[in-house]
């Protein structure tokens, strides 16, 4: 594929996702929430994030405490 083809297709992707987020609850009913969905996991994501930083600091120091 060149790269205009994938321009294009990644572009239609992600405006038709953000179409169907918009809209779903008012589509399908809070069961289908997809905006609400991706908040959540995107605050998840976040918080694993700053924890494996975290535990990632720890094992820095310990390691400089070894010397």
């Amino acid at each position: 594929m060149d790269k205009w083809t994938e321009l294009l297709i990644g572009l239609i992707l992600l405006i038709g996702s953000i179409i169907v987020a918009w809209f779903s609850e008012a589509w399908w009913g809070s069961f289908w929430d997809f905006k609400s969905a991706a908040w959540i996991v995107l605050k998840g994501g976040v918080f694993w994030v700053v924890a494996g930083i975290g535990v990632l600091f720890i094992l820095l120091g310990i390691s400089d405490l070894r010397e």
